[in-house]
């Protein structure tokens, strides 16, 4: 199978094996304010992802490109959402573009499309510091992603298996490009000492891409003749990663992902500690059913609805929604307590209207 025709497969089990019913985000409660003292007018959506400061804490997370014409339409209907709602896009990892230059149309058209917005690049860890920087270039991107994925290429038909040089590469790239260099996992999360080992060679923007969203294991289980369903189930999902990353480093620059389904696991990121979120297959799915209208529309709901939620919180601004007071239960306050975090922290911190 060719790279192209690979990457065409991604999508297509990317989408008929997601997971479409509650995730762990349903552990996460946040504290109702019956006298918030606020105005929907006074609400700022605007965040910070690093030093890159952003309208809305929502962006299109990497999904796609190298896979020929198909991947180019959607990657151009993205970055036209990206426009319309003013938000940030990553594309999906251009290995490809670098291992074939006709390829490299089906990203830099997100960059056509929207000349002056944010836009990220992305490779894998096993990238050179010259691959990065190409990477950079192809796009004018702001930053990079590098994406850690080891069960999804163990899982892969024709995936890597060596990861002994990873965090090697990735210190070389921080150190070596210009721009902000984001490590983020691809739905099997992060833990505090994943995290710690990022934040020793330099790294300081995060993206957890916790288990409950795109299941990466699955959809290489839909490639191979014998399924390694070991795999299936397995992670840190994302409510456990952001608390892990948020109790360990708290002013490191988080973004949430992974089974982020509704405007309210929007908030409850934020609650948590993150500063954006990054969404995937809601937003691929919406487009190809509703086209560019209704993913812009989709985008446009959750905008508002995450002002509503503010509001309703008594909170003006992305900080203040990072400090409203929080419950933890059920799976998620197991786990976190078996791992020594005490939750009370969440519960009883207090927000500026309090």
């Amino acid at each position: 199978m060719t790279r192209k025709e690979r990457k065409i497969d991604h999508i297509k089990y990317a989408l008929s094996t997601r997971e479409t019913k509650n995730s762990t985000f349903s552990d996460i409660v946040l504290l109702h304010q019956s006298i918030p003292e606020t105005s929907l007018d006074d609400i700022s959506l605007q965040t910070i992802i690093g030093e890159i400061s952003v309208s809305s804490p929502i962006m299109i997370n990497a999904m796609t490109g190298g896979g020929g014409e198909h991947t180019l339409a959607i990657n151009r209907q993205l970055s036209e959402v990206a426009k319309e709602c003013h938000i940030p896009m990553a594309v999906g990892s251009q290995m490809a573009a670098l291992k074939d230059q006709m390829e490299q149309e089906s990203y830099r058209i997100v960059r056509q499309t929207n000349p002056t917005g944010i836009v990220f690049a992305n490779l894998g860890s096993e990238a050179t510091v010259d691959q990065a920087k190409l990477a950079i270039n192809m796009l004018e991107a702001n930053a990079i992603q590098i994406h850690l994925n080891v069960i999804q290429e163990l899982v892969m038909p024709e995936g890597d298996r060596d990861f002994s040089n990873t965090l090697k590469n990735i210190e070389a790239i921080v150190k070596g490009v210009s721009v902000p260099v984001i490590v983020k996992e691809v739905g099997f999360g992060m833990d505090a000492s994943a995290i710690g080992k990022l934040v020793n060679v330099g790294v300081s923007i995060v993206d957890i891409g916790g288990f409950g969203g795109t299941n990466f294991a699955k959809v290489e289980n839909e490639r191979r003749v014998n399924p390694v369903s070991v795999f299936n189930e397995w992670g840190i999902t994302t409510p456990v990663s952001l608390i892990e990353a948020i109790s360990t480093y708290p002013l490191l620059s988080v973004i949430s992902s992974g089974g982020v389904k509704t405007s309210l696991d929007v908030a409850k990121s934020i609650a948590l500690g993150a500063s954006t979120c990054a969404i995937a297959s809601p937003i691929l799915q919406t487009l190809l059913d509703d086209g560019v209208e209704g993913a812009i529309t989709l985008v446009k709901a959750w905008q508002e609805e995450l002002r509503y939620i503010m509001c309703a919180l008594g909170v003006t601004s992305i900080k203040e929604l990072q400090k409203v007071p929080v419950i933890i239960k059920g799976e998620t306050y197991h786990w976190v307590t078996e791992r020594g975090i005490d939750t009370k922290k969440f519960a009883t911190r207090k927000a500026s209207f309090l």
